[in-house]
Formats: C-alpha cells, sequence, structure tokens
C-alpha cells in the first residue's frame, strides 16, 4: 500500500543495505557489520551489529545523552564512543551475546538528534524494524538495553512493542528516575509489561536525575512482573561530570564485572 514495501521486499532491501563486514576489532571471533534497514518512508535505521560465532541473545544498545553516534559506513562513532554502553560493546560479544549499537535514524542526522524523540511513534516505528531484522537474521531473542537517556528509549520502547514485535527482555541502567524536561522512565506504563526487566543502577550515581534514592518508585511499577531485579553496584572511579560516562554513572572501571552481570542475567532466563 503506499510506498511502503511487502514484508518480503523490506527484508531483502535490508539484506541489500549491509554496508560493510569486517573482523572484529577486539581481534576476537566474530564478526561486525554496519546495517542500514529501511523503516518509515525514506528513512533508514543504522547499526553497528557485532556477531560471536553462536550467539545466546542479541541485545539493541542504546545509548545516553542525544543518541546522535553518527556511525560512518566503516563503523566508526562520531560521537558517543565514550558511552558506557558504547565502549562496552565487545564485551557484551566476548559474553555469547550479538550486540546491535543504534544510532539516530537517518532524518535525525543532526541536531537535536533523539533528543525529543525517544518517547515517539516514530522512534517505535524505527527500532521495531530493527528487532525484526535481529529475528530474521541472528535468530535469537532480543533484549533492549538503555543506559542514562537511552532508558528512555528501551524502557517506552518496551511499553510500545509487544509479542514479536518487541523485546524478549528490558535491561535499565543509569536509569532516568527523574527529569525536569520529559516523562522520566518510572512515569511510563511499565507496570503493563509482561517480560522479564532488570534494572542496574551504581549506589553513589551522582547525577541529580538518577540518584539511586529516587528508585523505589520505578521498581514499585515493577513489582507484578514474575521476573525482575535490582543490580545495586558498587565500587569503580568517578571522573569528571556526575552524569557522564566516566563517573559512577557510567561504571568507570567496573564495566567489565557489570557487563558480565547483565549478560548473565539474560541468558539465564
Amino acid at each position: 500500500m503506499g510506498s511502503r514495501a511487502s514484508a518480503p521486499l523490506r527484508a531483502a532491501l535490508a539484506a541489500l543495505l549491509l554496508v560493510g563486514v569486517s573482523a572484529s576489532p577486539s581481534g576476537s571471533a566474530g564478526t561486525q557489520q554496519v546495517v542500514d534497514v529501511p523503516t518509515r518512508p525514506g528513512v533508514t535505521q543504522r547499526f553497528v551489529l557485532l556477531t560471536p560465532p553462536q550467539p545466546k541473545a542479541a541485545v539493541v544498545l542504546f545509548a545516553g545523552g542525544h543518541g546522535g553516534l553518527q556511525i560512518s559506513d566503516d563503523g566508526q562513532f562520531r560521537w558517543g564512543a565514550g558511552n558506557f554502553l558504547v565502549r562496552s560493546r565487545q564485551m557484551f560479544a566476548d559474553r555469547e551475546l550479538a550486540v546491535a549499537i543504534v544510532d539516530a535514524p537517518s532524518d535525525r542526522q543532526s541536531a537535536p538528534f533523539l533528543s525529543g524523540f525517544r518517547q515517539t511513534r516514530e522512534h517505535a516505528t524505527d527500532i521495531k524494524a530493527v528487532i525484526a531484522w535481529l529475528r530474521e537474521h541472528v535468530q535469537v531473542p532480543v533484549w533492549l538495553v538503555g543506559t542514562s537517556r537511552g532508558t528512555q528509549s528501551a524502557a517506552f520502547l518496551a511499553t510500545q512493542l509487544t509479542g514479536r514485535d518487541g523485546p524478549d527482555g528490558l535491561v535499565l541502567t543509569s536509569t532516568i528516575l527523574t527529569d525536569n524536561r520529559g516523562r522520566p522512565v518510572p512515569a511510563m506504563e511499565l507496570d503493563k509489561l509482561q517480560i522479564p526487566v532488570l534494572v542496574v543502577h551504581h549506589e553513589q550515581d551522582g547525577c541529580s536525575l538518577c540518584l539511586f534514592r529516587d528508585m523505589p518508585p520505578l521498581m514499585q511499577k515493577l513489582a507484578t512482573l514474575q521476573r525482575k531485579e535490582l543490580l545495586a553496584i558498587k565500587g569503580g572511579q568517578s571522573r569528571g561530570d556526575p552524569c557522564e560516562a566516566f563517573a559512577y554513572h557510567g561504571y568507570n572501571g567496573i564495566e567489565r564485572e557489570v557487563v558480565a552481570q547483565i549478560a548473565g542475567w539474560i541468558v539465564s532466563k
């Protein structure tokens, strides 16, 4: 109908829009790909995909801030390379998880990128296409993982996309618990979720929007879920702005430990 392609044609186009394939940058077994998936008419959603030899699940990673990673054709990040999830991507792959690091879509490749877009129907349409691509090409359960502002994407999308269109699980790290610019995660319709939810938060997170003391409303929203857990993190180092990636907010110095706990929780489902 109209300009929308049929499902088989969209799948074929997605395969054709595989931009590049290379060896994993760490030298580990597996591949790195840059994929552009058609979403809304005239729009594509780009992500970097790391695929270990035998993935047990796939994680779609949402960086914080404005989320405009501006991924190049060769898989370089023009912005956000230091973000907790972005810099830890190979650690997830080393734990036998396929990893998709999503950019802003092709029609939002300039400021404000994902700011003001994370809780929209268009964002849901774009990520629905990513989930469908992963289900077809990787054929494993798909989880959404957000950090900081990325939790506003991941949590919202989990409330909007259900069944085969949606994720099999949700991980929220350094969640936006209060927000003077928009709807924080605890204000979303999380009580309607029917998927496992893991909440990871540093007890000393100094970001004013992510204070550990503000956690109770989020966990109350998740109370009826059969499988949920709060992992309270300690340790590491804090450097610079308390809301940035190398403070406690970004699990500086304890990335491998935190990723191991996340990955273990996902694959134990």
